[in-house]
């Protein structure tokens, strides 16, 4: 049996594991609960219905955190000449084309949280797919992450932009911001989740889309959050 830890034992305390709450809720019960010693990510998963075999079921996009995500995003642009220049301009952390695809490839080199790449580039990339695929590094259209809009890129992705991405079971994980985050910045993250999902729902989807949400810091346990009310927090936000 996996020992829990004091802490843990105590923010269970805090709330019924069994009820599903309302978003500022679970927010004020993960903010309420004991802290450890660092500035934990606050996470939500929603578990969906949709059957991820089928390509036409599985979600990939992206969402533009209002509040930011309170970590500091290092952006990785595969680029040349004039390219290559905007991304340096527009604040990304490291720029190259061949050179840093064979660090990644001779040095197992991953400083980096995200690779935005143009076009031209992809051909040179996809050499890498293997190593780059599992661990969701791949640039993709999708995501915005192929693009010659380099500038753009690099700013969203510094102010708080993050992937949505259904795992094999279905279920997307994403993180919302930091426990130190105000309740209503936190709110406001999870409300622009939800909103995306709601938004990116597959035409092929069948049953219950969104089955469960649970939301937790990164030492916590999960709390649950009621579907119909995380989407009328989206309406909120929307009004």
């Amino acid at each position: 049996m996996h020992k829990r830890s004091k802490r843990y034992i105590q923010a269970l305390s805090l709330f019924d594991r069994n009820q599903k709450y309302d978003p500022a809720q679970a927010v004020e019960i993960v903010q309420n609960s004991p802290r450890a010693k660092f500035d934990e990510t606050v996470e939500v998963s929603v578990r969906t219905g949709l059957d991820v075999k089928h390509a036409d079921q599985q979600i990939r996009t992206t969402v533009s955190l209002p509040a930011g995500t309170g970590k500091k995003v290092r952006v990785l642009v595969v680029a040349k000449g004039e390219k290559a220049n905007e991304a340096k301009e527009a604040g990304a952390d490291y720029v190259g084309a061949e050179d840093v695809l064979q660090k990644i490839q001779q040095e197992s080199w991953f400083d980096f949280d995200v690779i935005i790449a143009t076009p031209d580039m992809m051909g040179a990339l996809g050499k890498l797919g293997r190593i780059l695929g599992p661990k969701g590094l791949m640039p993709n259209p999708k995501t915005g992450t192929v693009t010659f809009d380099i500038a753009r890129a690099v700013k969203e992705f510094k102010a708080g932009k993050v992937e949505l991405r259904t795992d094999k079971s279905g279920i997307l994980h994403v993180p919302i911001g930091k426990v130190s985050f105000s309740k209503e910045d936190l709110v406001a993250n999870f409300a622009a989740v939800m909103d995306t999902i709601l938004r990116s729902k597959p035409s092929a989807a069948k049953g219950t889309y969104l089955k469960s949400i649970t939301i937790s810091s990164t030492m916590g346990p999960g709390i649950k959050i009621d579907p119909t009310k995380a989407a009328e927090s989206v309406k909120k936000v929307n009004l």
